[in-house]
């Protein structure tokens, strides 16, 4: 039997930002779950699903995010040594980015999960 193979959606990270900052972040609560959901996908796991991220972050006033922002860098870097890419660690660098602008942590993970769409995740 063969097995299907989801792929990570190859999103606008303009787009993204701008309709966070119109909208006053309701897009980035969505944006949230995307990039939770295809952050998954990239690495093949089973994790946290973005839904259940999202309600972690508002039930946690926002103390949630920082893990998960660490939590999505390491899945990244495995899914980019899963792929032959070359990996650092960028776990800490989307903390450090979250704790300052989460838009910005939100667009360099929609940067790379890009990269890795384009790889053929």
């Amino acid at each position: 039997m063969e097995m299907i193979r989801q792929t990570v959606p190859n999103r606008s990270i303009a787009l993204g930002i701008i309709l966070t900052l119109v909208t006053c972040g309701i897009y980035g609560l969505y944006w949230l779950v995307c990039l939770t959901d295809d952050t998954n996908i990239a690495a093949g796991e089973e994790g946290t699903s973005g839904v259940m991220a999202l309600l972690l972050v508002i039930i946690t006033c926002g103390i949630y995010g920082l893990y998960w922002a660490y939590k999505c860098g390491e899945k990244l870097d495995k899914a980019k040594a899963d792929r032959g890419m070359p990996a650092s660690n960028g776990g800490v660098l989307y903390l450090i980015l979250y704790l300052i602008c989460y838009v910005a942590a939100f667009a360099l993970i929609q940067n790379e999960l890009n990269k890795l769409s384009e790889a053929g995740a």
